[in-house]
């Protein structure tokens, strides 16, 4: 099975899918996945949220990192876990969370917004630091941050990033970027997706060249 670094080394992208419903999964992961993505994100804030992970596991599970967004305890750790995930994202830093995630043997990737938070992130266990809101921030952000923590922390920036900024924050040390509702709105055609996705990773690779 596919770990973070070869996901995030084939495509810097992790796709968050809120608001999608099950039978909504099977279509649009085969889109994301044809087009290059490899880290797929259903929030537990989304209709049935664990029969969709199950869906995308069943489907993708062997090629890709999937699991639930907006993880916020121990118990929905469980659940994911139960129903095949094996990336765990919160929008906050929660060391319990991350703990339980790291018990399961599973990938955790806590929201951190400052030094401090993401130093205690990284103590707890975690893999993945995800810097949650990316649009709060300017790039400057994360080359100051990504001066001060382990080379082998991982960094993800969460909002408002996209093909238009998204060469600056690598640029700047990040490592990838969660992509929201500039990919996926609930009821979006598959097909569409397929086609934002496709545009996403050809902006990606326009940033690696410039990174």
């Amino acid at each position: 099975m596919i770990d973070l670094d070869a996901a995030l080394d084939r495509l810097p992208l992790l796709a968050i899918l809120r608001g999608i419903a099950p039978p909504e999964a099977r279509p649009v992961g085969d889109a994301l996945v044809s087009a290059g993505f490899s880290i797929l994100e259903a929030p537990l804030n989304s209709p049935e949220p664990y029969d969709t992970i199950r869906q995308l596991a069943e489907a993708h599970g062997d090629t890709c990192l999937i699991g639930a967004g907006t993880v916020l305890t121990p118990e929905q750790v469980q659940r994911t876990a139960d129903a095949g995930g094996r990336i765990v994202v919160s929008p906050n830093f929660n060391a319990e969370v991350v703990r339980a995630t790291k018990r399961l043997g599973m990938i955790s990737c806590p929201g951190v917004f400052t030094p401090s938070e993401a130093f205690a992130a990284l103590d707890a266990g975690a893999d993945c630091l995800k810097i949650f809101p990316g649009d709060a921030i300017a790039p400057k952000f994360i080359k100051a941050i990504r001066a001060v923590l382990p080379a082998s922390a991982r960094i993800v920036v969460t909002g408002g990033v996209g093909a238009a900024n998204l060469a600056e924050f690598m640029e700047a040390g990040a490592d990838g970027a969660g992509i929201g509702s500039a990919l996926y709105k609930p009821g979006r055609p598959a097909a569409e997706v397929g086609e934002v996705a496709a545009r996403l990773v050809v902006a990606v690779r326009a940033a690696r060249e410039a990174a």
